[in-house]
């Protein structure tokens, strides 16, 4: 069985939410160069979803 999706019912702000990167690196407690690279690619500013996205970690416990 299918349902109807009433995409004017969307909320699309919350999908677009634009935050600073480096506010989001230090948030997430990213190194420098991680922030340096993520400033390269998006800029000052950038989308949570892209942010998210495109964010590298290195693994701690190896």
């Amino acid at each position: 069985m299918s349902s109807h999706l009433d995409t004017r019912r969307i909320d699309n702000d919350r999908l677009r939410e634009v935050w600073s990167v480096r506010d989001f690196a230090r948030r997430r407690r990213l190194d420098e160069a991680e922030e340096k690279r993520l400033l390269i690619v998006f800029g000052s500013f950038a989308t949570k979803q892209e942010l998210f996205d495109n964010a590298q970690r290195p693994c701690l416990f190896r």
